[in-house]
């Protein structure tokens, strides 16, 4: 174990600080006295108001700048870098989403792909102490061989997001091969929490709920053979990330360059999930609710479990996610019907 405390004065450039994880990376640095450079481009992929929201809670912090910028745009990035020096790069920035990477392709290439080689590109010419990068659990496909390790066999992506990540992990392991730069891949699994995305599927079903609308559960109705996912609370990833970041990693097969998984090492059923969801919004409202529920097949680029082997998260930096479900779930229920101002629950 190598952990070693935050350097807080270094430059921390994060860019998606107005999305999920970002903002929540940003405010635990800012509070422990980092100077932050915060990128985003509020794009319109969900509601634009939850990320006005996640920035007003920056604003205070005196060491906060906040630039709207995209990520693909080469020169505006380049002069972020020249004005801005960062030390250690955080890239966030991405357009998520499984399903929407069928509707819309376009976006994921731009963001995805161009915008990170365009942070790879300005780490080279400018270079950075550590560049740490955003990928997914979803480079692991339909692989069958559970938990996922970050040594397993993953070139059969089944979905243009994943091979958007499995793409970034090869694009950072060449150019901190061919130019010496410190990067880390950090393979997500199923963030979730208060002010979290709404198009992930907890704050699509609270929504339905509170619309009245049945919630679709795409698991064909088999309670036996259920999607299991790796739900991993934002404290836990944000703690995970700031460990890292002071975490260069040794080089390994010619690069400077390492993947993790961070993810909570215990997959819940997709049907476990859904009844202590409805638990923890029987708790935040008073009185006893229930989604009324559809069963769909699965979609097309879902997989069937996620389950994260986090050995050597825990090796290299001590730390082992471990909020319950339960536990993150009721902390989602009772911000949403406070943010939202929900007190009644349907007739």
């Amino acid at each position: 174990m190598s952990y070693k405390p935050l350097d807080t004065n270094k430059t921390y450039l994060v860019t998606g600080a107005a999305g999920f994880v970002g903002y929540y990376l940003s405010k635990q640095l800012l509070e422990q006295g980092c100077r932050v450079i915060g990128v985003d481009n509020i794009n319109d992929y969900y509601d634009v108001n939850l990320k006005h929201t996640r920035l007003e809670s920056l604003d205070p912090f005196e060491k906060f700048t906040f630039i709207k910028e995209d990520i693909s745009n080469k020169d505006a990035l380049e002069n972020i870098f020249i004005e801005h020096k960062p030390q250690i790069v955080v890239n966030l920035a991405a357009q998520a989403g499984v399903r929407y990477s069928i509707e819309n392709p376009d976006a994921y290439i731009q963001s995805n792909m161009i915008g990170f080689y365009n942070i790879l590109e300005a780490c080279r010419h400018y270079p950075v102490d550590h560049l740490v990068y955003a990928s997914s659990s979803s480079v692991y496909g339909a692989n069958k061989k559970v938990p996922f390790e970050e040594s397993d066999f993953v070139d059969n992506p089944v979905s243009l997001y994943a091979s958007t990540k499995k793409s970034n992990e090869l694009m950072a392991h060449t150019y901190s091969h061919l130019y010496d730069i410190p990067a880390t891949g950090l393979r997500f699994f199923t963030v979730y929490g208060p002010m979290g995305r709404p198009d992930m599927a907890y704050f699509g079903f609270t929504d339905k709920f509170f619309a009245g609308e049945p919630i679709k559960i795409f698991n064909n109705g088999d309670f036996e053979n259920d999607l299991y996912r790796d739900f991993t609370y934002i404290d836990d990833i944000v703690i995970g990330i700031e460990r890292l970041l002071s975490n260069e990693p040794g080089k390994e097969e010619g690069a400077p360059h390492k993947v993790f998984n961070i993810g909570n090492n215990s997959p819940e059923k997709l049907m476990t999930f859904i009844h202590s969801l409805e638990t923890a919004l029987s708790n935040a409202l008073g009185q006893k609710i229930e989604f009324i529920k559809e069963y769909e097949p699965i979609k097309p680029g879902d997989v069937p479990a996620t389950y994260a082997s986090t050995e050597q998260l825990q090796k290299a930096v001590g730390f082992k996610p471990e909020t319950t479900i339960q536990a993150g779930l009721q902390r989602f229920a009772d911000w949403y019907v406070k943010y939202y101002e929900k007190k009644i629950t349907v007739k």
